[in-house]
């Protein structure tokens, strides 16, 4: 780069161009100069000289004022004959690179066409001989002057939509680039979220119950040893069972390429029996209560609600300070309704207490199937929450869940 590009001074390698341009006229100048109607060649005269420096010196502002410099190499042009010379395509040729310039700088192809067509009807009329009989040299010289800047003008314009499609090719790739790197971000996100989900469902719960357990354990240590060992037993399967899921979660992130079906199948609704039985061994009584005709569920709608249930009903565990649950499927034509209600005063939590992501995460999931959490407190004491997620038609559903869980217990006509 030229010592100065910071003061706006041209690179190096384009002060080198402009000059050999402006002697490539110029010397076409002078050449245009030197013919004569006779094809015969003669000293270049002083008016050449004249003309050539005139035009040259106007088209260092061809980029700046490109039409500016069209007119004034073209009226420089039309004033050659007047001079004595001859009209030739080497004396214009400071023309035809203004013609050239301002096709290439016009914004729009019909400005473009306009001026150089001016130009070279310009031209044409100058190289028209006023006297004598029009012969095929005046005529061959004439279709030359008037297609020369044409031509210029068309080889301008054919340059800038070169460039702009180079542009647009570039820009378009570098969109893509944005694009794909914003999608891949994006889907990392998507997944770094879905496991954070996942661990948290699954060690809340696991990690809830054992605490249970102990607690009762602890509780009745003194006083009833069977039943304390009873509350181990439980205790150990518990942590048992939580290790287990634990290996097969990170066995499944750190499987490489692409992963065929899973080892084993997703938790659905088939698996709440074996859910409500671990919260009763930890200490919770769970009436389930079913409405409408249970149908077969795609296999994201039926995960979602058995996370929905396991963490609504952890939650109960935690924080209702109660011993009862009740969850309700309402079975529609378009739609499952579950819902987790306690009747339990709550617990505050300490100072300190960080809230946890439950509720986030079941709002997520229901959201992620089209469906809509609400989590509220009841007027009446304890807490509701209430999941309506979409059931679509029954041909659609890629695989059943399995018979609905039982009703384990007699239907709570509360719930």
């Amino acid at each position: 780069m030229g010592r100065g590009e910071g003061g706006g001074h041209r690179p190096r390698g384009t002060r080198w161009r402009e000059g050999g341009v402006l002697v490539t006229a110029f010397v076409l100048c002078l050449f245009g100069g030197v013919i004569h109607v006779d094809d015969t060649l003669s000293a270049p005269p002083l008016t050449a000289y004249l003309v050539a420096v005139a035009s040259c010196a106007v088209l260092p502002a061809r980029r700046r004022a490109p039409l500016a410099t069209l007119a004034a190499t073209t009226a420089i042009g039309v004033l050659v004959p007047l001079l004595g010379l001859l009209l030739s395509p080497p004396i214009v040729a400071p023309a035809v690179i203004a013609a050239y310039a301002y096709a290439l700088a016009a914004p729009t192809e019909r400005r473009a066409a306009g001026a150089v067509s001016l130009s070279a009807a310009a031209l044409l009329l100058a190289s028209t001989p006023l006297f004598g009989d029009l012969s095929w040299q005046d005529a061959s010289r004439m279709g030359t002057m008037a297609a020369v800047p044409l031509m210029a003008g068309v080889l301008g314009r054919s340059t800038r939509n070169r460039r702009a499609y180079l542009t647009a090719v570039q820009e378009r790739a570098l969109r893509a680039e944005e694009t794909r790197d914003s999608e891949a971000r994006r889907r990392v996100d998507e997944e770094r979220v879905r496991i954070a989900r996942e661990l948290h469902d699954l060690v809340a719960h696991q990690i809830t119950l054992a605490n249970a357990q102990a607690s009762v354990a602890a509780h009745l240590f003194d006083t009833r040893p069977e039943q304390t060992r009873a509350s181990l037993d439980e205790l150990v399967e518990t942590t048992s069972n939580a290790l287990d899921e634990l290996r097969a979660t990170v066995g499944l992130l750190r499987r490489t390429g692409d992963a065929a079906t899973p080892e084993e199948p997703a938790p659905g609704l088939s698996r709440l029996p074996t859910l409500l039985e671990s919260f009763r061994t930890a200490g919770l009584e769970v009436a389930v209560r079913h409405e409408g005709t249970a149908r077969p569920l795609p296999p994201g709608v039926d995960l979602t609600a058995y996370r929905i249930a396991q963490e609504a009903l952890t939650n109960v565990t935690k924080h209702a300070g109660t011993g009862t649950a009740r969850l309700r499927l309402d079975w529609s034509r378009d739609q499952l309704t579950l819902t987790v209600a306690d009747d339990g005063p709550g617990t505050v939590p300490p100072p300190d207490h960080t809230p946890g992501y439950g509720l986030i995460g079941m709002r997520e999931r229901a959201t992620a199937v089209g469906g809509h959490l609400t989590a509220v407190h009841r007027p009446e004491g304890g807490f509701l929450v209430t999941a309506r997620l979409p059931l679509p038609p029954a041909r659609d559903a890629s695989r059943p869940p399995g018979p609905p869980p039982p009703a384990d217990e007699p239907p709570d006509a509360t719930a």
